[in-house]
């Protein structure tokens, strides 16, 4: 029988699971409901540099993705990286959902304090410093990418693609979200 403490600490790890999972689910919503129009739209230049396309932002987010399996469980399988110049709104989301399901085999292993655990650090690049796996690598990894929903948010509204505001809503249904992947309980 597991202490108060150790109950405590696997409905963390459970939670932490559960959110980066609704996390890919935000994406894919986004992805759903956007206008085909907009994935290769040009966005405005910012002191004459053209910006990532919505198309190469998804594609970015399942780069980081890789590189994350890559340098900190290299046992794991990836998924094929995607070309962020000619990637299809499909493509993308085909890959954006497998590379989410590597990435919650890493954190589960991260997260857990099994004796057989192989994911022990989380190496973001190799310029940045390596932590320890834990909590901050899936604060890291959901942050990373709730920064670029932002900037698709808003990219699609400045390109004149507005996603509907009640599609967009959907990111923040985290009841609806939990229900829709399975789980048996709601975001606690």
């Amino acid at each position: 029988m597991s202490s108060p403490a150790e109950s405590a600490l696997e409905t963390i790890r459970n939670v932490l699971l559960e959110t980066f999972t609704a996390n890919d689910a935000m994406n894919q919503l986004l992805i759903e409901h956007l206008d085909p129009r907009a994935w290769r739209a040009r966005p405005p230049a910012l002191d004459g540099r053209g910006g990532r396309t919505i198309g190469a932002i998804f594609a970015h987010l399942h780069a980081c993705r890789l590189n994350w399996l890559r340098r900190s469980a290299p046992h794991l399988e990836r998924p094929a990286p995607v070309d962020p110049r000619r990637c299809t709104r499909a493509q993308a989301a085909a890959a954006l959902q497998r590379s989410a399901r590597q990435c919650g085999v890493m954190l589960a292993d991260a997260l857990s304090s099994g004796p057989d655990r192989r994911v022990t650090h989380f190496s973001r690049d190799s310029w940045m410093p390596v932590w320890p796996a834990g909590g901050s690598m899936f604060c890291y990894m959901f942050a990373h990418e709730a920064h670029h929903r932002g900037q698709v948010l808003l990219l699609a509204h400045q390109l004149g693609y507005r996603i509907p505001p009640g599609n967009a809503a959907g990111i923040w249904q985290w009841d609806k979200l939990w229900k829709q992947q399975g789980f048996a309980a709601r975001p606690r």
